[in-house]
This record gives C-alpha cells, sequence and structure tokens, in this order.
C-alpha cells in the first residue's frame, strides 16, 4: 500500500488528470460522433473512399422517406389536406388575380388567332366578353376542386413532394433532425464528459496498481466506445416510464415527446408542408400531367360554354382545327400563369390547413414505439460507424497517454 501511495505522490498530478482526460475523451468523441451525423452536407474529399459526407445528408432520401413515414401514414393524409380546402374561399382568394388575368387571356388568344376582327371589336363589346369569362370563374374552380378532392390520389402524391423537399434540400432535412434532437444531442456530448470522468476514475486506480503497457490504450478504447453506447442507449430507453422509488426513468427523447411535437409541427409545418410546396407538388409532382388534364377539360368546357350560341359561325368562320387551337390556347396560357396566379391563395391556405396545431397534437398522442422511430433512425444507419470513430480517437488518446509516462 506505501508503495502505491509513494507512487501517486511521485506523479500526483499525472494521475489526478486521468479522469479529467478521459472526459474531455469522452466528450471529444461524443461531440465528433454528432458532428459526423450532419457535416458537411456536400461530399468533401475524392468519391468514393477518401472522404467524408454527413450521414444524413449522405442518405437524404432514405432519411427523408423515414420523415414521410410519420408525416403521411401517422399525422396527416393528403386526402385530408384537401379536404379542408373551401372552393368558396379558394375562389374568393383568386377573384383579384383572375380578374387582372382574364383580359390579358382573351386578348393574347384573340390577336394569335383574329388580330384584325379583335383590333375592330368596340371596347364595350370585349368589356362584356371579359365579364362572361370572369363569370365562369368561380365555377370553373369548383368543378376542378371538387375533381381534385375526388381522385387526389391520382393527381397527387404527398410522399413524393416531402422526399422531393427533403432530399433537395439537404441542409432543412438537417435542420429537422437537429432541432427535434437538440437535447439528446447536447445530453451525448456532456454526458461523455461525465461517464469519461467516472471511467478516469477507474483507469486512474487500475493502473496505481497494474500499469500494464496496453492498459491506457485499452481504457483509451473503452471511453470512446462506451460513452457513446451508453449515451444512446439512454436517449432511447426504456420507451415506458420505469418507477424507482420516487423517481420515474425513461429515455430522455421518449420523455420529451410533447416538447418535440410542438417544435416538429412548428417546422414541418413552415419548412414542408407549406402552401407553397404542396402546390408546386400539384404543378411539378409525378402525376402534374394528369392535373393539367383535369384542368385542360374544364377550361376548354368554359371556352364551349362562351361560344355555345356563336359555335357553329365561329368553327365555319375559323375552321374546326383552329377553334381546337383557340381552347388549347386559353388552356396552354392558363397553365403558364398557375405558378403566380395560386401564390394568392397561400394566405388562405395556410391558415384554412392549420397545420402546425394538427401535427403537433397527433404527435404527441403517437405511441413510444412509434415517437421513438422519429428520431432513432438517424442514429441507426451508421451508428456502428460513430461508434468505431469513437473508440479509434480513444485508443489514439490512451496511446498517447502511455508515451507521456514512459
Amino acid at each position: 500500500m506505501d508503495s502505491i501511495l509513494a507512487t501517486f505522490l511521485a506523479n500526483p498530478f499525472v494521475y489526478l488528470s486521468m479522469p479529467l482526460i478521459s472526459g474531455l475523451v469522452g466528450f471529444a468523441t461524443n461531440v465528433l460522433a454528432i458532428k459526423m451525423m450532419f457535416e458537411p452536407v456536400d461530399f468533401i474529399g475524392r468519391k468514393p473512399l477518401l472522404g467524408w459526407q454527413g450521414i444524413i445528408p449522405r442518405r437524404a432520401p432514405k432519411m427523408a422517406a423515414i420523415s414521410v413515414e410519420t408525416i403521411t401514414r401517422h399525422l396527416i393524409s393528403q386526402e385530408e389536406i384537401f379536404n379542408r380546402l373551401n372552393a368558396n374561399k379558394i375562389a374568393s382568394a383568386l377573384e383579384p388575380a383572375l380578374n387582372d388575368l382574364v383580359p390579358d387571356l382573351v386578348d393574347d388568344i384573340m390577336e394569335q388567332y383574329q388580330p384584325r376582327l379583335w383590333e375592330l371589336t368596340p371596347t364595350l363589346v370585349k368589356r362584356r366578353v371579359y365579364h362572361n369569362v370572369r363569370r365562369e370563374a368561380p365555377a370553373l374552380i369548383h368543378d376542378i376542386m371538387d375533381q381534385l378532392k375526388r381522385n387526389i390520389s391520382q393527381v397527387y402524391d404527398l410522399e413524393d413532394m416531402v422526399v422531393t423537399t427533403l432530399s433537395d434540400n439537404k441542409a432543412l432535412l438537417n435542420q429537422i433532425f437537429q432541432e427535434v434532437g437538440h437535447s439528446e444531442f447536447r445530453f451525448i456530448g456532456r454526458s461523455g464528459f461525465y461517464f469519461g470522468v467516472l471511467f478516469g476514475v477507474l483507469q486512474t486506480g487500475i493502473w496505481l496498481f497494474f500499469q500494464e503497457l496496453w492498459l491506457l490504450p485499452a481504457f483509451g478504447l473503452l471511453v470512446g466506445y462506451a460513452t457513446n453506447v451508453i449515451a444512446l442507449q439512454m436517449i432511447f430507453k426504456p420507451r415506458d416510464p420505469i418507477g424507482v422509488g420516487p423517481l420515474s426513468i425513461q429515455g430522455l427523447f421518449i420523455k420529451r415527446q410533447s416538447e418535440v411535437a410542438r417544435d416538429y409541427g412548428r417546422l414541418v409545418a413552415n419548412s414542408v408542408l407549406t402552401p407553397a410546396n404542396i402546390i408546386k407538388g400539384l404543378l411539378q409532382g409525378p402525376h402534374s400531367d394528369r392535373f393539367f388534364s383535369m384542368i385542360t377539360r374544364h377550361v376548354q368546357r368554359v371556352v364551349d360554354n362562351q361560344s355555345s350560341v356563336a359555335k357553329p359561325v365561329v368553327t365555319l368562320a375559323v375552321g374546326t382545327q383552329t377553334y381546337r387551337d383557340i381552347k388549347q390556347s386559353a388552356v396552354n396560357l392558363l397553365i403558364e400563369r398557375l405558378p403566380t396566379t395560386l401564390q394568392h391563395i397561400e394566405k388562405y391556405a395556410d391558415e384554412a390547413l392549420d397545420l402546425e396545431s394538427t401535427l403537433s397534437h397527433r404527435l404527441q398522442r403517437l405511441s413510444p414505439a412509434k415517437f421513438e422511430g422519429m428520431l432513432r433512425p438517424a442514429f441507426e444507419q451508421d451508428e456502428w460507424l460513430l461508434i468505431l470513430v469513437g473508440a479509434a480517437l480513444g485508443f489514439c488518446v490512451g496511446t498517447a497517454q502511455l508515451l507521456f509516462f514512459l
């Protein structure tokens, strides 16, 4: 015992520093593991093996698909989203834009096919034509919305919209995981220090008795490995609360379900399921051709209605094919203006959908197993690699300690 005390007193600062160094190793390896999950957003180095890209950005489509599963299977469906939109209110929101659009649309068509006739047409008659077309607009919107709701699965793909949005915006994908798990990520770093200190105390005691050359590198490896593993387990386990005396033990992430639900609902509603993105999905999604076909049918019906009385005379004057071309031109011009025109319904759609409240409320009611699935996949994909890097870094620090002692 005296020899052990003498050994300690011979280098007290060295031995006292071992728990601190072990704590720093635990902290550094855990923080590095978190950094490697998100950074860099784009690959740095020489592909395929020499370099690195954050795990979540690298697996963006798969991570986005996980988010889609949470959103569309557990929180809200595309049918419910569109059923919340009222055709009358959409018509009212679009009325100013349509009123401005109609004269340009009519003028462009007439100047293309009957420029001389339209030039000679009295202004009063032109205004009457504009008025008649505007009068058809509400019915047109009603018909399109009705068909959209009835056939939503054929003309819209919410899952594709979410996956495309998150895959194309890897920084946003990172932000979702970072904000949802911000407390857990801080805990991982801090716990690495605390557990590292505990391992360091054990390491110091063992080193005083057994100064084997392999001991310090082995302990460094153990600290780097164990601090990551323990922290990850504490985040998600146990799923259900377990009473230990007056205490209730539960996975840290699961315990924060209400807080996470609020953050997630706000972030997804404001950045992913926005009216702008939903509209973009209609106009550019995999089923957009079907959506445009629907619009084509309804717009051409309006043109036929407007020319119903004079249609025989019109077709005789310009020809059946030209009349068809006129109808298609009306469709093309309207579709060309759709992205700008539909911006006018974004404010109403945001209020009508009320997605932030819906997502938050329903997320709070998820079972622990389903709730865990929001964040757990971010760790599971390359968890072994993160733990391996932590262990390797710990081994290097332990080796450096050994060289210092020698």
